[in-house]
């Protein structure tokens, strides 16, 4: 008895695959429509989340956001406290019902500024564990005035929506960090007459994105791929958070703390001032003399600063963190079945060079690296069962290492 699709009515010999039920038949074709309809609306593991206004069923408070980033990030109590509450605010942004009282709430960019090794990128990352919101990083120097060789500022949301499998409604919603925001700062004091390709161009690219406004983004990146469909993105519920070094800024605050008060009051005021960090008074002046223009400036109104790390930050980022570098170390060598230990006068040494080469937290990755490069290269084929590193050992591979 010849068998046909109860669809489409093609028989079985019309058809590669047929699949039969108790009263009906369906072939491949079908099959394949019906289940691409029924993932259009929302049913299925491949369903596409209902557009429409965002729906959490539990938003994280300020509080708790900063107790995650406590496990992963040493210190920068100010920062943390900044970060949360901005990404808080974010999803009540994005949950704010439609009202008749004319209020909108407006989103709050951050600008983050701490010297280099301070924690403002692992902020950012460890931020993004916690998130239901697209989460991208993005690095600022790669990007070029529109029309010369590099990225355009477009490329941010070609990455966000990447993040996003391509779903416009959840790119719309995400949080972009601009990292190395300060080398894009103005090349000179006066106002560009002629171009400046990768510093005020791209500052001025960036007015629009940080404010809010729809924008034609590539999705497959930019000039490579001249005739690809443009998607449309409203960046107004997209937060930016931008960070930098902003390396020689401190000399900018201190002229302005030594020369804003005239008098005797100036001297009592040099004396209460912290030179050690300087940082903490940084003021949106400050980044206006330090090159970025003041369109930038006011479209990222909530500024904040990490402090520099001293010795007893650095030993507890060597130790404390779930990820912490002597964890990941010892996590390396438990895979080869060898049990590694840190002498505590070792890990005194390693923050001392570290404090010495000022470059951070990152300097203690290096150091520890240079340390245990000799150990990771012999036990393996050695078959220890432990492996201690002591002050000795690793005052030995410094030395060996030229790292003096």
């Amino acid at each position: 008895m010849k068998k046909t699709c109860n669809f489409c009515g093609r028989s079985d010999r019309e058809v590669k695959l047929l699949i039969t039920g108790i009263n009906g038949n369906i072939c491949e074709d079908c099959a394949i429509q019906a289940y691409q309809v029924a993932t259009a609306n929302g049913f299925g593991p491949d369903a596409k989340k209902p557009s429409g206004g965002f729906q959490l069923k539990r938003i994280p408070k300020p509080k708790e956001i900063k107790e995650h980033l406590d496990q992963y990030v040493i210190g920068q109590d100010e920062a943390k406290r900044y970060l949360s509450v901005a990404v808080y605010n974010h999803y009540k942004r994005l949950q704010q019902p439609v009202s008749d009282d004319g209020v909108e709430i407006e989103k709050s960019n951050i600008i983050m500024v701490g010297s280099t090794g301070t924690g403002k990128t692992l902020l950012a990352r460890t931020i993004a564990k916690l998130l239901d919101v697209p989460f991208t990083i993005v690095d600022a120097t790669v990007f070029t005035e529109a029309g010369y060789v590099g990225e355009d500022v477009e490329s941010i949301l070609t990455r966000l929506l990447q993040v996003a499998d391509y779903d416009v409604e959840a790119t719309q919603r995400g949080i972009v960090f601009v990292d190395e925001i300060d080398k894009i700062a103005r090349k000179t004091d006066n106002p560009s007459i002629t171009r400046d390709v990768s510093g005020e161009g791209v500052q001025q690219g960036l007015l629009k994105l940080l404010e809010g406004t729809v924008v034609n983004v590539p999705p497959q990146g930019g000039r490579k791929h001249p005739d690809q469909e443009y998607i449309h993105v409203d960046t107004h519920n997209i937060l930016f958070i931008c960070g930098g070094a902003f390396d020689g800024i401190e000399r900018k605050i201190a002229q302005r703390l030594n020369t804003h008060v005239v008098g005797y009051n100036s001297v009592q005021n040099v004396r209460k001032i912290d030179k050690a960090d300087l940082m903490q008074y940084i003021l949106p002046q400050d980044l206006k003399s330090f090159g970025l223009i003041p369109e930038i400036i006011g479209r990222l109104p909530v500024l904040t600063y990490l402090n520099p790390l001293d010795r007893d930050a650095l030993t507890k980022i060597l130790t404390e963190p779930k990820n912490s570098i002597v964890r990941q170390y010892v996590k390396l060598f438990e895979m080869d079945g060898i049990k590694l230990t840190f002498t505590p006068e070792a890990l005194q040494l390693i923050v001392d060079k570290a404090v010495e080469y000022k470059l951070g937290a990152r300097g203690l990755r290096s150091i520890v690296e240079s340390i245990m490069m000799d150990a990771m290269f012999e036990a393996p084929s050695k078959r220890y069962k432990t492996f201690e590193v002591t002050a000795e050992y690793a005052q030995q591979q410094i030395d060996k290492s030229h790292l003096q």
